[in-house]
């Protein structure tokens, strides 16, 4: 199973089908689909490496890969994808059109509308992946550590668990809260310390 990938740029194009790049590792170009955003940023190199999180999608008609500058946009896209009648490029086209945190945001508050802002997405779509995606975002369990330094609060908790969710650990996560939350404007507010905390950690 592919993570990531860290080489040099070689190539990028625009096609009918989606945008793509290429990047060279040890003498092997990878082709890989990526969001339009991520291909608006990325300059083809041949002095800086760069790095990408991979998913490969193999069915039996087709071996796609798939590539997202940062981890916790590779995990939700990934996410997204479970939910049924969401495939590739509709989980891009979300992407596409929210930055992670927002679309998080979306789900969590049942904003169906927003939703419905992305190429393809429907009423009955937006409200099917809110119905889903809440569900796999906030049931993860917190685990139970008697030297955590945290205060325990809603917000720091709904934190917490869309973070595990996203498959980071629970040491860097409380790692990164303990740094944002003296930076927290209202510790009432899950957003702006969700927007932080994947700032601190994709550093």
């Amino acid at each position: 199973m592919f993570d990531y990938i860290k080489g040099f740029l070689t190539d990028k194009r625009k096609t009918s089908k989606g945008t793509f790049i290429t990047l060279e590792a040890s003498g092997v170009g990878y082709m890989f689909e990526v969001t339009e955003k991520d291909f608006s940023s990325a300059a083809p190199s041949e002095e800086e490496k760069q790095k990408f999180y991979l998913t490969l999608i193999h069915r039996e008609d087709i071996m796609a890969l798939y590539g997202f500058s940062t981890k916790e946009t590779r995990d939700i896209f990934q996410i997204l994808l479970s939910v049924s009648g969401v495939g590739a490029k509709m989980a891009l086209a979300l992407l596409n059109e929210f930055d992670t945190c927002d679309l998080i945001s979306f789900v969590i508050d049942g904003n169906y509308k927003e939703l419905t802002r992305a190429k393809g997405v429907g009423p009955k779509l937006a409200q099917k992946i809110i119905l889903e995606l809440k569900d796999k975002l906030m049931k993860t369990e917190l685990p139970r550590t008697a030297s955590s330094t945290l205060p325990q609060t809603p917000a720091l908790s709904d934190t917490q668990s869309i973070l595990l969710s996203l498959g980071y650990e629970d040491k860097e996560i409380e790692d990164a809260l303990s740094k944002v939350i003296k930076t927290i404007n209202d510790s009432s507010n899950p957003e702006e310390i969700l927007r932080k905390a994947l700032t601190c950690l994709s550093m």
